[in-house]
């Protein structure tokens, strides 16, 4: 898993401003800051950063993921 690629995708796809990991073994905590959240329910914004991760938990890379996907406002 190449967190930079993923990093870069993110950004790209989703407009985020902020795209952080913490990576631990197969353990991965990520905080996204995004405008595209704006409006969107938790589980919502969940589920755009799960779009980039389900390959790498099907797959058996990650088992565990933690995820923060904040609104710029929220960030502050």
């Amino acid at each position: 898993m190449d967190l930079v690629q993923l990093e870069a995708e993110m950004r790209s796809v989703l407009g985020a401003e902020t795209v952080e990991f913490q990576q631990d073994g197969n353990r991965l905590a990520v905080r996204v800051i995004a405008d595209c959240f704006v409006g969107l329910n938790r589980v919502k914004r969940q589920q755009k950063v799960y779009g980039f991760l389900n390959d790498f938990i099907a797959d058996g890379t990650l088992h565990a993921v933690s995820i923060k996907a904040l609104t710029p406002e929220e960030s502050i």
